[in-house]
């Protein structure tokens, strides 16, 4: 049976006992339905996760006694920050939820001029917090122990503006493009991928992140939806330099 995974947002070393926060009480208590002497992994996302038992477990006040600590990762040893373009609703919680099982480092969400969502500055926080729990709620679920780096809301321009110049390899998703995958020889150690929301990325985008030394990449002969264009570049990239075997 596979052991619960638990994130919790805390110091944590062996032999102390901790109570869980209220929401992950409540997930232990009223869904796994778990209770005293069950077995859970606890980890804080800065590497490695705790072999544990719930000691008490009354409503949704639960404690857990850390016992032994293992330095177990599964980063891939590719790096890739996702520059995703935002899309409405579940398709962006999707994109977020789905790379991070694949394994990408970072994240930054873009402004883009085809971008259908408008909210205030209040309500962008709001909507960064719930895609860090998206982020949580993936790595105890794909037992990553080092969470992605989630990084504010940018313009394209902005991003542009800041962005390092370092040696990475930089991509975007051009149906029209000649490059392709295979096309590129040099197997890099970082890259940053740019994928456009709904209705994709204008030419004057395409034509900025160029400008910006972005690859123009075709993927197939197909146009991919924005939920699963992001899926389907990172997972060929991981199969070709990462840790998909």
């Amino acid at each position: 049976m596979r052991i619960p995974r638990i994130y919790q947002d805390i110091k944590l070393s062996p032999g102390i006992t901790i109570q869980l926060d209220k929401p992950a009480a409540n997930h232990i208590v009223n869904v796994l339905r778990l209770s005293t002497n069950d077995s859970l992994i606890i980890f804080n996302g800065e590497g490695g996760e705790y072999s544990s038992k719930i000691i008490s477990a009354v409503k949704r006040k639960v404690s857990i006694k850390l016992e032994k600590f293992s330095a177990i990762e599964k980063e891939s040893p590719l790096k890739i920050h996702l520059l995703q373009g935002i899309s409405r609703g579940e398709k962006m919680d999707f994109s977020i939820q789905k790379t991070v099982e694949l394994g990408v480092s970072s994240i930054t969400p873009i402004i883009t001029e085809r971008c259908g969502v408008k909210l205030s500055k209040e309500r962008w926080g709001k909507r960064l917090d719930h895609w860090q729990k998206i982020i949580i709620s993936a790595c105890e679920q794909c037992e990553r122990n080092s969470l992605p780096q989630l990084f504010p809301i940018s313009t394209l321009t902005d991003y542009f503006s800041f962005a390092s110049n370092k040696n990475t390899l930089k991509l975007t998703l051009n149906p029209y493009a000649q490059n392709t995958l295979s096309r590129i020889k040099t197997p890099p150690q970082e890259i940053v991928l740019l994928i456009g929301p709904e209705g994709g990325l204008t030419d004057l985008e395409i034509q900025l992140a160029e400008k910006n030394n972005f690859k123009s990449l075709k993927i197939g002969s197909r146009i991919l939806r924005t939920e699963t264009a992001a899926l389907t570049v990172i997972a060929a990239l991981q199969s070709r330099w990462g840790d998909l075997a």
